[in-house]
């Protein structure tokens, strides 16, 4: 990377150009509206396993007596990309339940061929929600400027052309500033980079704001101010494989999101407060919110990934099969190093924590 332009193609911030790359322009166009999807790059564990929709069915389920067991619930599945998630939590939901449950798939991409009826389909959040909204890798792909620190130690934007090359551009200034000073301090040492997640923290706070009663979720690889990374983390997934990052709309382009920015943010629009963070291999129980990783929030809702007893290969031999089969799903699912170290951060607005230790606790709702 260079101060000086070379060859040809516009300089643009990386919010900008990965904002056009992703999701077009006038609502045309862009890596999210290709008609594959995301299941055609990536795996998320929403394809891996009907068992996460299982585990989401759940905690709707537990928002839902925290509620009182209202008359309608809510389900919002925020990027929803062919809406496979509302649809299992529908399938995975006990009767009662399903038949008072509304459920809102939110994605930019047209309305998949085949859809429940059910689950209506919307360019952003209902205005109003009780129940439960599900933020699946949505705020990965809000698009976020990036930061290097360059020979002087001065902080500044990094400029991207279309194919990729990056330079560069002004000094970082003003609220962007502000933010990495609060979130994401850089020491003065050349090459070091950083995402400047302040998108994030307003697109999260525009959807909590939206939840009258109930919890909202945001699940994604995340970091927390005690270990940030020393280059930052943006990338590109192309057909299932890592890839350089090249806003072309060739490819989606994804920065790891600092999950504890996002939950004041929550907490400034009305959820509730007490941020914590757990480790790496438990869940803390905190007094409003909780932050922790795939593993623990998957162990709290039934997905342990435990192997069925080989008793069972001789008495049923079929549902040995399945139970084993199943294991191996909740092992993916829970993983280290893979789907496991995904950050779920839970902010209830007006009802206890589900997934807090004791959810009883009047200081805790």
């Amino acid at each position: 990377m260079t101060d000086e332009a070379t060859g040809s193609g516009e300089w643009r911030g990386w919010r900008a150009a990965t904002q056009t790359a992703l999701y077009g322009t006038d609502g045309s166009g862009g890596f999210y509206r290709r008609p594959e999807g995301p299941a055609g790059h990536f795996r998320t564990s929403v394809h891996a396993s009907p068992l996460f929709a299982g585990a989401v069915a759940g905690l709707l389920c537990r928002v839902d007596e925290a509620l009182g067991r209202p008359a309608s619930l809510d389900f919002v599945d925020m990027a929803a990309g062919r809406g496979e998630l509302a649809a299992g939590v529908l399938a995975a939901l006990p009767a009662d339940v399903a038949a008072r449950t509304r459920a809102y798939a939110v994605e930019v991409a047209a309305r998949p061929v085949g859809l429940a009826p059910a689950i209506a389909w919307l360019p952003e959040p209902p205005p109003q929600v009780t129940g439960l909204l599900f933020a699946n890798e949505w705020l990965d792909n809000v698009p976020v400027e990036v930061a290097q620190v360059d020979p002087a130690g001065a902080v500044r934007l990094v400029l991207v052309r279309d194919d990729g090359a990056e330079r560069l551009g002004p000094p970082v200034s003003g609220a962007e500033a502000e933010w990495l000073a609060r979130w994401w301090p850089l020491p003065d040492e050349d090459g070091l980079r950083a995402e400047i997640g302040l998108p994030r923290d307003t697109a999260w706070a525009s959807v909590v704001s939206r939840v009258t009663r109930g919890l909202a979720v945001a699940v994604d690889y995340a970091h927390t101010a005690d270990a940030r990374p020393l280059f930052g983390t943006l990338t590109g997934f192309r057909e299932g494989r890592e890839t350089p990052p090249v806003p072309d709309g060739s490819c989606d382009i994804t920065a790891h999101v600092a999950l504890d920015a996002c939950a004041e943010a929550g907490a400034g629009a009305g959820a509730g407060t007490g941020i914590g963070v757990a480790d790496h291999t438990e869940a803390y129980a905190l007094p409003r919110a909780l932050l922790l990783p795939q593993r623990a929030a998957l162990h709290a809702l039934g997905v342990t990934g435990a192997r069925p007893p080989l008793t069972l290969a001789s008495t049923d031999p079929t549902a040995y099969v399945r139970a084993l089969a199943s294991a191996g799903e909740a092992a993916e699912l829970t993983a280290p190093g893979g789907l496991g170290d995904f950050g779920w951060l839970l902010q209830p607005v007006g009802i206890p924590n589900p997934l807090a230790a004791d959810p009883t606790d009047p200081t805790r709702a």
